[in-house]
């Protein structure tokens, strides 16, 4: 289970997408979510194919790590793929008796779940090409002009990327009960639903127990370390664009205009709109 879990983790590598800006890869990742619902057909997937594949073979990051961040929604996927097949009116593709699956259903079962599938993957992407102080960075620098607004950036910032951080350290540290409690006896794997979630309490009393001292010793050391928020705090490594960046910021928008071209002109002519 612990395996699986890559979203906040980190993974190091000597590559191009690695030395990117971190705000950079905030706006790719921003920009390339916005761009997965705009397509309607198989020419703008393919196009955002290529791109993520792209992405993925610069930051020298294995595929299979990567992918293993979707082991953990395919039942979100299994679920939209039900609902979509079984639930979407159109015409009608597979009758049985009083169930019908249209072929509008399909199609949008069958998207739907690649969206899904390339939403964790373009955010893994991005937590896995870049540590956690340079996103906490990347986030402060990136909306600082919302402190114009008396918005609490640099906290805001501190929080995402601590929630990020301990989401991996909460899942090892929920295996390491699960494995102890099942040691013990306890079964996980038998009975109905109720069962089962009864079951559960065993993990879950614990870990909550666990993150709130986890969280109580992070306050601690950050109160030792004089820590009282963003005002008035220097950085050892101020972010500066560099060439790749504005080469990155460049392919971007070529990127996002194809996009929008493919929707407009290509998937336009193929849905009549």
């Amino acid at each position: 289970m612990v395996k699986d879990i890559t979203l906040g983790q980190y993974y190091p590598t000597e590559s191009v997408i690695n030395r990117l800006d971190p705000r950079v890869k905030l706006l790719g990742t921003l920009v390339y979510l916005i761009s997965l619902f705009i397509f309607r057909g198989w020419p703008g997937f393919v196009w955002a194919s290529v791109f993520l594949g792209s992405v993925i073979y610069l930051s020298k990051i294995p595929l299979g790590y990567v992918l293993k961040g979707v082991r953990g929604i395919y039942i979100l996927c299994i679920i939209t793929a039900f609902f979509n097949v079984f639930f979407k009116a159109g015409t009608p593709l597979v009758q049985l008796g009083m169930v019908i699956i249209t072929e509008e259903g399909v199609y949008n079962a069958v998207f739907m779940s690649l969206r899904l599938i390339y939403l964790v993957i373009g955010a893994s992407v991005m937590t896995l090409s870049t540590t956690p102080a340079k996103l906490t960075d990347g986030i402060e620098t990136g909306c600082a002009f919302m402190k114009r607004w008396n918005i609490p950036v640099h906290e805001i910032a501190m929080m995402m990327t601590i929630a990020l951080r301990f989401i991996p350290i909460l899942m090892e540290e929920a295996d390491k009960i699960k494995k102890a409690q099942m040691a013990r006896g306890a079964d996980f794997e038998s009975g109905n639903l109720v069962k089962r979630a009864k079951a559960m309490l065993p993990i879950l009393v614990p870990l909550f127990v666990s993150a709130f001292r986890r969280a109580n010793d992070l306050s601690v050391a950050m109160e030792a370390r004089c820590y009282h928020g963003g005002e008035g705090r220097t950085k050892l490594h101020p972010l500066v664009y560099g060439h790749r960046d504005y080469c990155a910021y460049v392919i971007l928008a070529i990127y996002f205009a194809a996009m929008i071209v493919i929707r407009v002109i290509v998937e336009g002519k193929i849905f009549g709109i």
